[in-house]
């Protein structure tokens, strides 16, 4: 493995990965997007500096399952997991100071907070 710190995640391994960890950022790419060619550098540099979150790759073309699980309709799209949920998922290429900016406010993110609105939502579709 030496220093590749992303992962390429299977509709096979998907689940234990994201399940074991408790911060995990996937990449959603092609091989044959531009943008998402010019984006992973970027992702490989920024994975490099936050050796604690999981950063995982998750070729389109090959898990077409999991893309349609996540409804991913554009690539590149970046998200977020932590514990478990998503708290973040938008299309598109970011520069790599915009990216750790966004690594940032995520991992600061209360997840209490975030927990309690969830099952406030689940509440409130339930009622």
């Amino acid at each position: 493995m030496g220093t590749v710190a992303t992962v390429e995640l299977t509709k096979e391994n998907f689940d234990e990965i994201v399940g074991n960890s408790d911060f995990v950022i996937v990449d959603f790419w092609a091989e044959w997007c531009g943008p998402c060619k010019s984006f992973a550098p970027i992702y490989e540099e920024v994975s490099a500096e936050f050796p604690e979150i999981v950063f995982g790759k998750v070729n389109t073309e090959e898990q077409q399952e999991l893309a349609a699980h996540f409804q991913i309709r554009s690539i590149p799209t970046l998200m977020i997991f932590r514990d478990q949920i998503v708290i973040f998922s938008q299309p598109g290429m970011l520069p790599a100071e915009a990216f750790r900016q966004l690594i940032g406010k995520a991992k600061e993110l209360d997840m209490e907070m975030v927990r309690k609105e969830i099952a406030e939502q689940q509440a409130q579709q339930q009622g």
